[in-house]
């Protein structure tokens, strides 16, 4: 055992939980809802790194209310901020940078149309969830990362925080204060897309040996208040196309309340030149006129960038191993065909609940491996959800944007997902970049301050902040690859692919060339560690509390 490890202190549960999104305050809810209806007391506890609940949440977002009316079938009378419902569906095919070309309904994939549906704030609606679970007794334990998988006879008992107080030299410093070993029979790990723990386990016990790998994109998002003139509350306009060139990847502007857009863009994560830079793209593409309409005249009050999963069923792990499960994103559980993931993250959160409180209830005899729960997912409307869209990701990148859209609306219009095969995608997004110079360089217009920004300005309104002094929480496995392989063969990407100007090649008298990483900027995105074609760069967490504190996002 380590000093630091020794010198923690340890509670127990009957479960932990990691991560307070939709998935880990849904599987909550519904372990206290079954202890109570079965007359019985459950210790639980949710460890989430964020400052409090929703700090760390972002999304589109666009509900299907499916899943949360299977948990709280009276949420709207418990106040749920679930108010806004989509009045229409607008789809534009951008051919350049002033056309536009609508798309009529009836070309629109079936499971891309949102009626039923509803404009949230999923931060929002997660601090609504976290008082749902607190009034049924969790344990919700904000601001502490869960930096560490305890393990015992290769079984996992639970998971360390952070410790606190240590300077960047990894010294302890005046106040240190070491982590806190949180310790269950079983552990939900819903740590959100990407997840640094969930990346250990999967290498741990060889969750991806039989799946494709898991694909991403990066959305970027900006929360606006417009002219009351041009707002038309409950509309949802979607584009694909332009400024994108043989990238997949696309741009969304849902009409929320109180004059509030959320303006975002997408791009797909497996895109092959180095220069392109997501952030810029999403800053060019709100130029266009069909989209400036909306936005002119209005305030930007809001910035946040996240990864998102792509892969669907094809790039599912196997989701048990001995004292734990994975739900949610950190699974990768997002349908693309709907462009949405928080129903199918609380949903899958809500059968591990169920799974693991049979096993509760089983006492002595309750097993280590909870083979329930896959079993409880393949019979599940997720599990159909993702299997009739599963041919979505893979035809975008087979065939490109058009054909794969003609793919996508004859796959799920035509056959409703019944094809007879799968189309599979075996290529890791880090893997895709051409050399720079087999690249085109990209010209990218400066911000006008008015609809597009830099990123610094972009980061203050994301209110990201990090303790200065502190061990840097994006890790480099050899320091001297970004200059001496990323920087000749790939110019870097690292700088331009990080929406929050984290990354920085810094020239210095002499013509020396520095690598800067300026850690205090991180949205917590994960780009880096998806993206960087070196695989070099490793995400861990930070001090409990840092990075952004989102509003209303």
């Amino acid at each position: 055992m380590s000093e630091a490890a020794s010198e923690r202190e340890s509670m127990d549960f009957d479960v932990v939980i990691v991560g307070a999104g939709p998935c880990g305050l849904a599987a909550a809810c519904r372990l206290l809802l079954l202890a109570r209806d079965a007359g019985t007391e459950l210790n639980l506890c949710v460890v989430e790194k964020g400052s409090e609940i929703g700090a760390h949440i972002l999304s589109g977002a666009i509900l299907d209310p499916k899943a949360i009316t299977e948990l709280f079938p009276d949420w709207q009378e418990r106040g749920a901020p679930i108010s806004t419902q989509v009045i229409a569906d607008d789809i534009f095919f951008l051919a350049g940078e002033n056309r536009a070309i609508r798309v009529p309904n009836m070309l629109v994939p079936i499971p891309a149309r949102n009626e039923g549906n509803y404009i949230i704030s999923l931060g929002e609606l997660c601090r609504w969830l976290g008082e749902q679970a607190e009034s049924l007794g969790a344990n919700i334990f904000a601001g502490f990362a869960a930096a560490e998988v305890l393990y015992d006879d290769g079984r996992v008992v639970g998971v360390a925080t952070g410790d606190m107080g240590r300077a960047s030299n990894g010294e302890p410093k005046p106040g240190f204060q070491a982590g806190y070993e949180i310790r269950a029979p079983y552990t939900i790990f819903a740590e959100g897309c990407h997840g640094s723990l969930g990346k250990e386990l999967m290498n741990v016990y060889s969750l991806r040996d039989d799946c494709d790998p898991q694909h991403y994109g990066l959305g970027v998002k900006e929360i606006w208040t417009i002219d009351p003139d041009r707002h038309r509350e409950g509309l949802v306009v979607h584009s694909f196309g332009w400024p994108l060139k043989g990238t997949e990847g696309g741009g969304f502007l849902y009409h929320a309340a109180d004059n509030q857009v959320y303006a975002g863009f997408i791009v797909a994560l497996n895109y092959r030149n180095p220069y392109l830079s997501p952030f810029e793209e999403f800053q060019r593409w709100k130029q266009h006129p069909r989209i400036r309409h909306y936005l002119e005249g209005g305030q930007r009050i809001s910035y946040g960038a996240r990864a998102v999963n792509k892969g669907g069923l094809q790039s599912l792990p196997k989701l048990v191993f001995p004292g734990g499960v994975m739900a949610g994103c950190e699974a990768g559980f997002l349908n693309g065909a709907k462009i949405k993931g928080s129903h199918t993250a609380m949903k899958t959160g809500m059968l591990a609940a169920e799974a693991i409180f049979e096993a509760l209830q089983a006492g002595n005899e309750a097993p280590a491996v909870l083979e329930n729960f896959e079993t409880l997912v393949r019979e599940s409307w997720v599990y159909e959800e993702l299997h009739a869209a599963r041919n979505f990701g893979p035809a975008q990148k087979k065939f490109g944007t058009m054909a794969g859209a003609a793919f996508v609306w004859l796959d799920q219009n035509i056959f409703r997902g019944r094809l007879p095969f799968t189309l599979h995608s075996r290529q890791p997004d880090y893997a895709t970049l051409l050399p720079a110079d087999k690249a085109e360089p990209i010209q990218y217009p400066r911000p006008d301050g008015k609809i597009s920004f830099d990123r610094l300005s972009s980061v203050f309104l994301s209110s990201t902040n990090h303790e200065e002094d502190q061990p840097c929480h994006l890790v480099l496995k050899d320091a001297d690859i970004p200059l001496q392989t990323n920087l000749p063969l790939y110019d870097e990407p690292a700088q331009r692919f990080c929406p929050a100007g984290v990354y920085e090649i810094v020239e210095e008298a002499g013509g020396q060339k520095r690598f800067q990483i300026n850690a205090q900027n991180c949205v917590h995105c994960k780009t880096c560690d998806i993206k960087d074609p070196s695989q070099n760069i490793n995400w861990v967490v930070p001090e409990g509390g840092g990075g952004p504190n989102y509003s209303g996002m």
